[in-house]
């Protein structure tokens, strides 16, 4: 078959992929992130890292913005989303205690 044809019976089945568009796309308004002190915002991060004979791992980071020190890590085999809050668990029961009473003017920051 020519390959016109094979391309107008897959669009006439609808079996054809569009390309995605190019240019411009509407971005989310970028605004500086301050944070006067510690424990007022927290950044989290994920990347992935080679693990040698276990493959690739990922690896999830929790960061003060005010101070840039690192409050917690989780390094499992998978990228789930319970990774980042396991990450976060760490430093909220070293800051607060306990993962249920986080202080409220934390949390509306």
């Amino acid at each position: 078959m020519n390959k016109n044809t094979v391309q107008r019976i897959f669009q006439l089945k609808d079996w054809q992929v569009r390309k995605r568009a190019l240019g411009q796309r509407p971005r989310i308004e970028a605004k500086v992130s301050r944070a006067e002190g510690p424990d007022q915002r927290w950044a989290t991060d994920l990347c992935r890292v080679w693990g040698g004979r276990d493959g690739w791992l990922s690896l999830a980071l929790v960061i003060d913005c005010s101070t840039r020190q690192l409050l917690g890590w989780h390094l499992p085999g998978t990228g789930k989303a319970s990774t980042a809050s396991a990450a976060l668990e760490q430093p909220l029961l070293t800051r607060f205690g306990t993962l249920g009473s986080v202080p409220e003017a934390f949390l509306l920051r």
